[in-house]
């Protein structure tokens, strides 16, 4: 679970206006924290798959709204891609 101070920090960082907390990018940066912290955990608990199913569940989520990223604002999706080093 991703601490309150931590969301509030990403928020900041991605936010598109001041009082956005739930564009495209913002979301995307919460979830890729979310699934950085849950991949740490089933490193060390591989038969939790209740967490794994969650895992997967965030990921699909991210993929999905990165594509939405991509049709709508595809430079946004890049400069998201190069601040999070994602793929």
């Amino acid at each position: 679970m991703l601490s309150a101070t931590k969301k509030q920090n990403l928020i900041k960082k991605f936010r598109t206006h001041d009082s956005d907390t739930g564009s495209p990018q913002v979301q995307i940066a919460i979830l890729s924290a979310e699934i950085e912290d849950l991949t740490k955990h089933l490193r060390d608990h591989k038969k939790d798959n209740s967490s794994r199913r969650g895992l997967i569940n965030k990921v699909n989520e991210r993929r999905r709204l990165m594509k939405y990223l991509e049709r709508e604002d595809p430079t946004a999706l890049e400069k998201i891609k190069d601040e999070l080093k994602l793929r």
